[in-house]
């Protein structure tokens, strides 16, 4: 059985909650506008993919997204330990390859997936590094807890480190094409995502003036 799940983690869309180094240069309103924009592109992204889906929420369940798809809430103190709960759950439930993104980059594609997924055939495990030294995407072929925890989160040496310790253990893994996530106002304006967005532009503008 070839069973393949993607797990997309999404934060609640509340005011002040979201993109909060972002709410800094741009107001909490502003950081909003972005987080709901990010959220639509993943859901473009994970459209039509032939995988199984699960979404994780940070706090509640919002009907109104994703409607087919299985939905939940993230359980866990830390990223790490969601993480870690998310992924067990479905290789209980019979996955035997399963990638996890998040869901703020401008980039993301069906098609980082569906490699990050391919991989798996091959690796252990699989990672999308983002360019700010963590990564968006996770993959892993079978359990293991090594990724998850003991991990410096938000950190600028987390993917660095995770690897590092992958090589001590020698257990395999490949890393996709680096993509660039939004965490601060520079990453904001640079990015295509945002340059291509008038309305965004507009929203972000009316809320400076």
């Amino acid at each position: 059985m070839n069973k393949a799940l993607v797990i997309v983690f999404v934060k609640n869309i509340k005011l002040g909650k979201v993109k909060t180094r972002l709410a800094k240069t741009i107001g909490n309103q502003g950081a909003f506008e972005v987080y709901s924009e990010l959220v639509k592109v993943t859901e473009k992204a994970t459209k039509n993919l032939t995988a199984d889906k699960r979404i994780y929420f940070s706090d509640a369940v919002v009907d109104s997204k994703w409607s087919s798809d299985f939905k939940a809430v993230q359980e866990g103190i830390d990223l790490g330990e969601r993480m870690k709960n998310a992924f067990k759950k479905g290789f209980e439930d019979g996955y035997n390859r399963i990638v996890l993104i998040g869901s703020d980059l401008p980039d993301i594609t069906a098609n980082h997936i569906n490699k990050g997924l391919e991989a798996l055939k091959e690796n252990n495990m699989v990672f999308g590094p983002a360019e700010d030294g963590g990564y968006y995407l996770i993959g892993l072929s079978k359990m293991n807890n090594l990724a998850f925890e003991n991990k410096p989160w938000s950190q600028t040496h987390l993917l660095e480190e995770t690897l590092q310790e992958l090589n001590e253990k020698h257990i395999t893994f490949t890393t996709l094409e680096t993509l660039n996530d939004i965490d601060t106002y520079e990453d904001l304006i640079a990015s295509k995502f945002y340059q291509s967005n008038i309305e965004l532009q507009k929203k972000i503008k009316q809320l400076h003036e």
